[in-house]
Order: C-alpha cells, then sequence, then structure tokens
C-alpha cells in the first residue's frame, strides 16, 4: 500500500525484499525491487540509497528495522529516514539508530478510528484531500525557492487567492515554526513550505509559481 501511495503521487519506488511470495505482487504493480536482505549494505547501495530522498524501514521485526536504519544512516548521513516500530519501545530505540520519523501502525489506526468517532467530518475532507482520486480538492506541501517572484511578497499581494483559487492552510518558516492561518500580512520567504487546499491544476500551477525549474533542472 505504501508503493501504491508514493507511485501514484509519481515519485520512483525500489524495494528490496526477501520473501518470494511477494515478487509476483510487486510484478503485478510495476515496483523496482531487488530480492535479498534489505539490512545488507550492498543490498542498500544497488537500490540506489546515494540518490534516494527517503528510506522507509518496514520489515518484518523491529529490530530489523532497528539495524536497517542504523546501516542506512551511517551509508547516508543526511537521509531522510523513516521507521517502523511494532512495540513502543522500539521508538526510542529507532530514533537512536537515526530515524527522522518513527510511526506505529497500531497507534496510527486507533487514532484515526477514534478520529472518524470524534470528528468524522473532519476525517471525511481528509480522506478526499489525500485520496488523489479527485480534482477539485487536494491538499498539497510546496516549497518555496528562492528564485520564486513571490519571494518575499506577503500574502495580500501574492495573488494566490485571486490567480490560482487556493485557501493556504499554512505556512512552515524555515526554522520550523509552523503557522497556521496564516494572516494576510504573512511573508512568503526562501525555503519555507507553503501548506494549499484546492483543485489539482491550481495546485500545479501554484507549485511552478513558487518553485521555479532553472536551467530545465
Amino acid at each position: 500500500m505504501l508503493c501504491r501511495h508514493l507511485k501514484r503521487a509519481k515519485i520512483d519506488v525500489a524495494v528490496i525484499e526477501k520473501d518470494p511470495e511477494q515478487i509476483p505482487a510487486m510484478d503485478a504493480d510495476g515496483v523496482l525491487y531487488l530480492a535479498g536482505e534489505a539490512t545488507d549494505e550492498n543490498n542498500l547501495k544497488k537500490a540506489g540509497i546515494e540518490r534516494a530522498k527517503a528510506v522507509v524501514a518496514a520489515l518484518a521485526t523491529d529490530t530489523d528495522n532497528v539495524f536497517l536504519v542504523l546501516t542506512a544512516r551511517q551509508l547516508e548521513p543526511e537521509l531522510l529516514i523513516m521507521g517502523r516500530a511494532s512495540q513502543a519501545t522500539a521508538k526510542i530505540k529507532l530514533r537512536a539508530a537515526g530515524a527522522n520519523f518513527v510511526e506505529s501502525p497500531y497507534e496510527m489506526g486507533a487514532v484515526s478510528m477514534a478520529n472518524r468517532i470524534i470528528r468524522p467530518t473532519v476525517t471525511s475532507f481528509l480522506d478526499l484531500a489525500f485520496a488523489h482520486k479527485r480534482k477539485d480538492i487536494q491538499m498539497e506541501e510546496i516549497p518555496v525557492s528562492k528564485a520564486s517572484e513571490l519571494v518575499n511578497v506577503q500574502l495580500k499581494d501574492s495573488g494566490i487567492r485571486q490567480n490560482y483559487n487556493l485557501i493556504i492552510i499554512a505556512i512552515k518558516k524555515s526554522d520550523g515554526d509552523m503557522l497556521f492561518n496564516p494572516s494576510y500580512e504573512a511573508v512568503i520567504s526562501p525555503n519555507d513550505t507553503v501548506i494549499a487546499v484546492g483543485e489539482v491544476d491550481n495546485l500545479q500551477k501554484l507549485e511552478w509559481a513558487l518553485n521555479p525549474k532553472i536551467d530545465g533542472q
């Protein structure tokens, strides 16, 4: 399921899988894979860890995930690494091994079920915003390049609402500070991340405006 979601977002995926029974499913989904141990340093290199945007450690046991995170962090000190924890005690070990983020499927499932009871309309909206099945509503985060013409421009003068018919939910500043429901006087700065809601095509246009491609790159 993780691979399918990433592929829908046009992200290239490479999987290292030792279970031969999983290979038909990967073939059916068109996922690139290596057959073998994900904790093997050579397999990580063959899979292209030097070029990877991120690594997800989602092996069968917490022990294997800790070892994979440790190995990946030693190979690529600046890489974004996410680890999956089955037990609460494994979270500390995964972070100590070098994981940037740690997720527990059991905790996430419990939170999701609770939210569907407590705030069903909110969760329905989020399902739509992240489902990638509708073009009229999506939520996206867009990094701001210093080359953007909107850099150092206040929201009221940016034309985002008028030109793209989008709602700005938040702006994450380069120092990590999150501005929720930013005021019209909020300034868009280089290395900010803009979180917006609206139609897919308009989100794409805003991405071109905030993060223009330079020299075809």
